[in-house]
């Protein structure tokens, strides 16, 4: 019978089945889901960061979703040099290994604010990887941190250049892009109609993100449409 420690004890005593069961629905490859809810964990990781200082992740195994999901989110809250912070952030992108640890992560990056030249050298490498969720940390890095005044003609440079295929790495990027959209129309619209080179499936997600935002007006809506319409029709004629 396996002898579970005492984090792996509190987070079993924090879990919900159902809540467990639509998890593993919702996030095809984690293993091992105990299902315990994400405010829930960012309240442990503080805990345990504020009881044992960063020494609380040798206490963490990779052998539950949560257990990741705590790493990911105490080493975004470490307050440490910023050279060192890059080395933790470097060793735990090498274990994602599902959407929704990448994303809980990269929102937790917050010193990212403060160092965002230094973490976009570093974000670079990933844009060519050509492992999904290693391509997908850039994009939601990207979105998350880089979709501002300074920096979004690079970063819709940067996105089109992420071409790792697999869903989350495609539709990490099709996101990005609609959130440039919704923020910067004008640019990404010129974009998307003038120099992108996603291929065709991040494309059509791209504008389906468009059309699914809250944040879109409806008459940019309408040209995302009519961008669609056009796309089809192309596409039709050459079939033809």
């Amino acid at each position: 019978m396996k002898e579970y420690t005492e984090i792996q004890k509190e987070l079993l005593s924090l879990a919900d089945e159902p809540y467990r069961q639509f998890q593993n629905r919702l996030i095809p490859g984690a293993d091992n889901i105990l299902g315990v809810r994400l405010p829930a964990l960012r309240s442990m990781a503080r805990r345990l960061l504020k009881e044992k200082g960063p020494s609380c992740l040798e206490h963490l195994t990779d052998e539950t979703y949560e257990e990741l999901q705590l790493q990911g989110l105490i080493v975004g809250a470490i307050r440490e040099e910023v050279g060192e912070k890059i080395k933790r952030i470097r060793k735990f992108v090498d274990k994602i290994d599902n959407w929704a640890v990448c994303d809980a992560f990269c929102t937790s990056l917050k010193f990212t604010r403060k160092n965002q030249a230094l973490v976009l050298d570093f974000l670079k490498p990933y844009v060519f990887s050509a492992r999904e969720f290693e391509a997908r940390f850039a994009a939601v890095m990207l979105l998350s941190w880089y979709v501002d005044e300074e920096h979004i003609l690079e970063t819709l440079q940067l996105l089109d250049r992420i071409k790792q295929p697999d869903y989350y790495a495609s539709m990490a990027v099709a996101w990005a892009v609609s959130v440039c959209y919704v923020k910067f129309p004008e640019i990404t619209m010129e974009y998307l109609t003038e120099w992108n080179t996603l291929g065709e499936d991040t494309y059509r997600r791209a504008l389906q993100k468009i059309l699914e935002s809250r944040r879109a007006e409806e008459e940019q809506k309408q040209q995302i449409r009519l961008l669609r319409e056009a796309i089809s029709q192309h596409q039709t004629a050459k079939g033809l």
